[in-house]
Order: structure tokens, then C-alpha cells, then sequence
């Protein structure tokens, strides 16, 4: 199978899935819409020359307005006989919208959100969340296992979906752990005795103790995944549940303290600081 793929986004993740991708054998373009090199990826200076010379586009943008731009500048001459894959982070109306508009240009769709980071996409084992044509999955197979494990969720809508269902838990359990591990250290119980039996515990997630030194330290610098990237997925959540018959009134408060987080610098810092808008300084007794 002879294919060219032209990466769109060379931010964090976009770099290391076309670094991957070209490890793997594939023949890999970049483009970003600020010039940016990655290390072992040609780049073009234009979406249209990265049209030209790649059969399938990959998606790695910040939101669904950048995807949109993405898909309008290209245009029909750019877009009829691709592919393209979006591992963007939308939510299942915008994913649906898109679709609509590349399939009218004559092209061909296939969400594809990740679950995992850099780390994940340096080593191709992220988790691809597909929503598309069986079809079109099946062509792609190649492709998309070079990047990790391949799993169909349905047709258009449903890997955006589960995408956002994954985050919204990634959200909500680090606030959770956030709060207990204050509670710990403000009444001076031995954290290492309380995850130990954490650990031991149903209640234990493996997310837990990936987190824990960054809190402990209040060390927030090196993100794999930015505090604001997690805000606009819990937002784009909760807009996808209204009217679905979900109560999100949890997630108001969650919204709030990652809203505090980015107004206190912490946007670009792992979402993990969001730790610091939970447990402040503890007030003075008189």
C-alpha cells in the first residue's frame, strides 16, 4: 500500500504521531499553520501542496474551528479523493458536520481520536476511537495500527463521543484524587500508607499514581496534555449532554476550578495542576 499521509497540527501530539507514522515505514508529510520543523517529517509551506502530494489528511488540531478552516481552505480541489482522519477533539455534532462537508467536496471521512499521549504516540500504542464506514476502516487498517490499537465504536458521532466520555473522566477522577490527597496532607496522614491501601482498593485508578508527584511537588511544567485543552473538553462534554437526559451539574464545578487554573498561568501546564485550584493554602487559625 503506497501512501503518502500529510499530518495537519504538528503541536505535541500531532509531531509524535507523524514521527511515529514514519518510523513505521510511511511516507509522511507536515504542515502547520505557524512554521514549525519536526525532526525526521518533511514539511510543506502550504495545505494545498500537502494535498497535492498526500492520498490520506490527518487532523491533529486544537478544536473544531481550526478543523473547519482546515477542510475551507482546502476546499473541493484539496479535499476530493482523500481520506481524511481526524484524531481532533470535537464533539459528535461537530464531527457529524464536518463529515458532511468533506463527503460534499468528495472525500471520505473516519474520526479518529486518541487515548493515550506522547508517550503513547512516540511508542504507537495509543488507542485509536474510530467512528466511520467499516469499509474505510478496513483500508486504513495498515495505517492506523501503526499508531496503536485500532477500535470501531459505530458510525459518525460515536468516536467523537466516546473520546469525550474518556476525558470527561480524566477530569473528574484527577479533582476526586485532587481533594482526597488534600484532606490526607492537611490532617497528616502518611500518604505513602494511604496509596498503598488505595492501590489494594476497587476505588484505585492507575491515573492516580501517574499524577501523584506532580501534586506532591507541585510540579506542573512538562504536560502531556494542557490544563486548557481539558477545560474545552469538558465544556464541549457538557454541551454534547444537555438535552440527552444527562445531568452535568457535577461538571459546572469541575469547569470552574479548570477555569481558575488557566487564569492563574496554568493553562499550558499538565492538567494535573488543576490540583492547585482544589487545595489552597490553608487558612490561618487564630
Amino acid at each position: 500500500m503506497n501512501t503518502t499521509i500529510g499530518v495537519i497540527g504538528l503541536g505535541l501530539m500531532g509531531s509524535a504521531m507523524a514521527r511515529r507514522l514514519a518510523e513505521a515505514g510511511w511516507s509522511v508529510l507536515g504542515y502547520n499553520r505557524s512554521r514549525r520543523d519536526t525532526a525526521g517529517v518533511e514539511t510543506t509551506s502550504t495545505l494545498a501542496e500537502l494535498a497535492q502530494r498526500a492520498e490520506t489528511l490527518w487532523l491533529m488540531v486544537s478544536d473544531f474551528q481550526a478543523c473547519r478552516e482546515v477542510i475551507e481552505q482546502l476546499g473541493e480541489p484539496g479535499i476530493r479523493g482523500h481520506v481524511v482522519i481526524n484524531s481532533s477533539t470535537i464533539s459528535p455534532k461537530e464531527s457529524a458536520e464536518l463529515a458532511h462537508r468533506i463527503e460534499a467536496f468528495g472525500g471520505e471521512y473516519l474520526e479518529s481520536p486518541v487515548l493515550g499521549s506522547i508517550p503513547q504516540a512516540k511508542s504507537g500504542t495509543l488507542q485509536l476511537l474510530l467512528g466511520g464506514p467499516a469499509a474505510l476502516i478496513e483500508r486504513e487498517d495498515a495505517v492506523l495500527r501503526s499508531l496503536g490499537t485500532p477500535t470501531h465504536f459505530g458510525e459518525i458521532r460515536s468516536g467523537a463521543a466516546a473520546k469525550l466520555a474518556f476525558n470527561q473522566l480524566i477530569g473528574s477522577l484527577t479533582a476526586a484524587f485532587s481533594m482526597s490527597l488534600g484532606l490526607v496532607q492537611r490532617e497528616g496522614v502518611d500518604v505513602d500508607k494511604f496509596m498503598a491501601t488505595l492501590r489494594e482498593s476497587a476505588l484505585y485508578a492507575p491515573t492516580f499514581d501517574k499524577k501523584l508527584d506532580n501534586m506532591v511537588g507541585h510540579s506542573f511544567e512538562n504536560a502531556n496534555f494542557p490544563l486548557k485543552h481539558l477545560l474545552k473538553d469538558i465544556r464541549l462534554f457538557t454541551q454534547s449532554a444537555c438535552g440527552r437526559g444527562i445531568d452535568t451539574h457535577l461538571l459546572i464545578g469541575l469547569q470552574h476550578v479548570l477555569e481558575e487554573g488557566v487564569y492563574a498561568g496554568h493553562g499550558n501546564h499538565d492538567y494535573s495542576s488543576l490540583f492547585e485550584s482544589i487545595v489552597h493554602d490553608e487558612p490561618t487559625r487564630h
